[in-house]
């Protein structure tokens, strides 16, 4: 039995095993395997060829957003739309075969927005490139889900299992457990808060389909079993995504206004332009970034920073230890006055100006 035959079998048994007390147990081994073979799928064969043409681009500017859908959703009209690049668009669908760069230029930052190839059902497994469209959105800071208003919810919820299933988590921060595998000793097992989905045994019995028998956990929120799984792996990536319903003039006003109600959700019409705007500063808040003016004799420099929102850059150290500095000057919305001294922990904000003072 192959691993995709593997993974089919699994996913059944989890659907038909009832979630009550007496199947935590099994349901939780059930995922660890399943993690476990979705991981060797994703491991690149060693008699695979090269790279797709066009997949390998380099990353540039401030930050990188991936356009991630299915056929004819919009993605073309869209980087076209909103970059000078000019990327094939046809009512036919897959007319994007290659990853296509553009350059958002907003609030003086230079975002990097990919077209990716769409996506169909089966990606995860390789099915229409999929493995190497869904490599690069790993990579990106943000991920745009382009959705057809008129198809409803259901393609966002294939596209959410697509990318749950290789290890790419949406909206969420990373699960608050410490764990480190030891060379002896057995399994140290605490936690700091009640704990009702894992309890020790489930944990052990988690590890040991992972071949670990010691180790140290702790816990220091509620955690699933999934969530625990996710940190045994240790290749999740947690990123902001941004649901964009593309095509809303073709719907009634009822459900646009649905569709905008939804948690981390945007309505717009390429073909229409409307909304446009919104989505920018919505993507904006996304990326977390401020721009920050250095000050210097003769001029000014510019520096782009990225939050801590999803694990980026913290803006309130990296500026001084960037320059190795004793102190800064820093005028704007973050200071009380203007200038003002400053040391290692003053949070910078969007269009300060700073003076690095040398040691």
């Amino acid at each position: 039995m192959g691993i995709l035959e593997k993974i089919a079998e699994i996913e059944r048994e989890i659907s038909r095993t009832q979630k009550n007390k007496a199947t935590e147990y099994h349901l939780g081994l059930l995922k660890a395997k399943l993690a476990k073979y979705r991981a060797q799928l994703l491991e690149p064969s060693k008699s695979s060829g090269a790279k797709g043409e066009g997949f390998d681009v380099m990353k540039s500017g401030d930050a990188r957003v991936a356009l991630v859908g299915f056929p004819s959703v919009g993605k073309s009209t869209f980087l076209s739309l909103m970059t000078s690049t000019e990327s094939e668009a046809a009512s036919y669908e897959f007319t994007t075969l290659t990853c296509i760069p553009g350059v958002i230029e907003y609030k003086g930052a230079n975002i990097q927005l990919l077209d990716l190839p769409g996506i169909i059902e089966g990606a995860a497994q390789g099915k229409g490139r999929g493995r190497q469209v869904i490599a690069v959105a790993r990579t990106a800071d943000v991920v745009i889900m382009m959705l057809d208003a008129t198809k409803g919810d259901v393609q966002r919820e294939l596209l959410e299992k697509e990318l749950e299933s290789v290890g790419i988590r949406l909206n969420c921060p990373k699960p608050n457990i410490y764990f480190k595998p030891k060379k002896g000793g057995g399994l140290s097992y605490n936690s700091t808060v009640p704990l009702t989905h894992c309890s020790e045994k489930l944990v052990q019995l988690i590890l040991h389909e992972y071949k670990i028998f010691n180790a140290e956990v702790l816990f220091r929120e509620d955690s699933t079993p999934d969530e625990f799984i996710d940190v045994i792996v240790g290749n999740r990536v947690h990123m902001p995504c941004l649901y964009v319903y593309n095509k809303v003039d073709q719907i009634s006003i009822e459900e646009v206004d649905r569709l905008a109600h939804r948690p981390n959700s945007v309505v717009i019409s390429c073909g229409m332009k409307l909304n446009l705007d919104f989505l920018l500063e919505q993507l904006w808040e996304y990326l977390a970034l401020i721009c920050i003016y250095t000050k210097k004799r003769g001029g000014k420099f510019f520096l782009v920073l990225k939050n801590s929102n999803f694990g980026g850059f913290n803006p309130k150290t990296v500026v001084l230890n960037l320059f190795d500095s004793k102190y800064a000057l820093v005028w704007g919305t973050s200071t009380k006055y203007s200038p003002q001294r400053v040391g290692l922990t003053h949070i910078m904000e969007h269009e300060d100006v700073i003076q690095i003072v040398k040691k």
